[in-house]
């Protein structure tokens, strides 16, 4: 499908890669390293923690998640009717979901105090997001190889 602007497919498919794996990085670094080291601040001081982690957070994940899901939709009415990227844009859909209803409120909730039940629940719950990503950067680097050579695809 033609796009009503000029828009080269391939830049699009780099600016999905690059978006996906950067949030890759930092859901793992998340999930790994931060989540779990939130329960060493202290009680007092975790609210005011938690309120600036949330906003330096959102000027990295802010802009790459709207990357991801913007270049998501364009190259599903690029390449549509394609499997490979509806599943793409449902993973992004997923994960957007997961985001806003599961861990936004957890992280509302510990921006009044630290709470161990939702901490362990941020944790817990991030393996989704964790593992949606991880999927997401394995097809994505598909998709653009697919894209590139071609002569890959099966009939």
């Amino acid at each position: 499908m033609d796009l009503p602007i000029n828009l080269d497919p391939i830049f699009v498919q780099i600016a999905h890669l690059a978006a996906t794996w950067g949030m890759i990085g930092v859901i793992w670094f998340v999930q790994l390293v931060h989540y779990p080291l939130m329960s060493w601040v202290s009680k007092e001081a975790f609210p005011e923690f938690e309120e600036s982690l949330c906003f330096r957070t959102s000027f990295i994940v802010i802009p790459l998640m709207t990357v991801e899901l913007l270049a998501a939709c364009l190259l599903l009415i690029i390449h549509s009717p394609s499997s490979l990227y509806l599943v793409n844009f449902i993973l992004v859909v997923a994960i957007w979901l997961s985001t806003f209803f599961i861990q936004v409120p957890l992280h509302n909730k510990l921006l009044l105090a630290f709470d161990s039940s939702a901490h362990r629940k941020l944790v817990v719950s991030n393996w989704i997001r964790t593992g949606l990503w991880s999927i997401r950067g394995v097809l994505a680097l598909y998709l653009l190889t697919q894209s590139i050579f071609p002569v890959l695809t099966p009939n």
